[in-house]
């Protein structure tokens, strides 16, 4: 297999809160169209270190090197401008609208109209809201979600609130994906659904994709590349099968060998 350019490296990245350390020294690259998984036990700083990666949180050292743009820290408006999207732990959607007006949520920095051309429905924003809507109304097949586009996303079931999140993301058309447990709370079916369409979304669109997630049997059947994180520090990073062979990351996380 022809290796892959890394589409995003982190070199010594370090992140604390009032002087407790959440991330420690944190290196590591994503190579591009790949799916990543972050695993660790709670509070390893699998989410801050999501955060980091889009801008949400500034680390106090290191390197972030994204798509060949070089920085010591991102920002949440520069990190989607430039093609990061994420999805949250606890679902962040607009309750009270629609599945379609969610994820039209999703295609506003490809807006290039005026908010007067908008407000007016004149030059570009009739053209350019077609356009939008017919992106949005792509996704939403795509993630199987056409019966519900009208409903209110609040009063739908948690996992196809999940995938209406998905929905939202992958409206942005991100170059990298960041998911944040997109699984949690899901039964079987519902986690295999959501799989398939996590794998579905880097076959067709050959997105990158960093998740968390804490289902081993998910991770290994998803991922090509695994990081173990432990009370902040990497402790194991490759392919899923040497990973699972790490002592250390037995130990910390995995349990046994068997």
């Amino acid at each position: 297999m022809t290796a892959r350019n890394p589409l995003l490296t982190l070199e010594h990245i370090s992140l604390s809160f009032k002087g407790v350390k959440a991330i420690t020294d944190m290196s590591f690259s994503v190579a591009e169209g790949e799916i990543c998984a972050l695993i660790g036990p709670n509070g390893a700083g699998k989410s801050s270190l999501l955060n980091v990666i889009n801008g949400v949180y500034q680390p106090d050292d290191g390197i972030i090197t994204y798509d060949g743009e070089i920085r010591t820290a991102m920002r949440p408006h520069h990190a989607a401008e430039r093609g990061i999207a994420r999805t949250f732990q606890n679902i962040a959607l607009f309750k009270g609208m629609s599945v379609l007006d969610n994820v039209l949520t999703g295609r506003n920095l490809k807006v290039q109209s005026s908010w007067l051309e908008q407000a007016f429905n004149v030059g570009r924003a009739p053209k350019e809201a077609l356009v939008q809507r017919q992106k949005a109304e792509e996704i939403i097949e795509f993630l199987r979600i056409q019966p519900w586009r009208g409903s209110l996303v609040g009063g739908l079931p948690y996992g196809l609130q999940k995938r209406v999140e998905l929905a939202r993301a992958l409206a942005a058309e991100p170059k990298l994906l960041l998911l944040d447990e997109p699984m949690a709370g899901m039964n079987r079916d519902e986690k295999a659904e959501m799989s398939r369409f996590i794998v579905d979304t880097q076959r067709e669109f050959g997105t990158t994709i960093v998740l968390i997630e804490h289902d081993i049997g998910v991770v290994m059947a998803l991922s090509q590349h695994l990081v173990v994180l432990d009370y902040g520090k990497k402790i194991g990073d490759g392919p899923p099968e040497a990973v699972r062979n790490n002592p250390e990351v037995i130990a910390a996380y995995l349990g046994t060998r068997h």
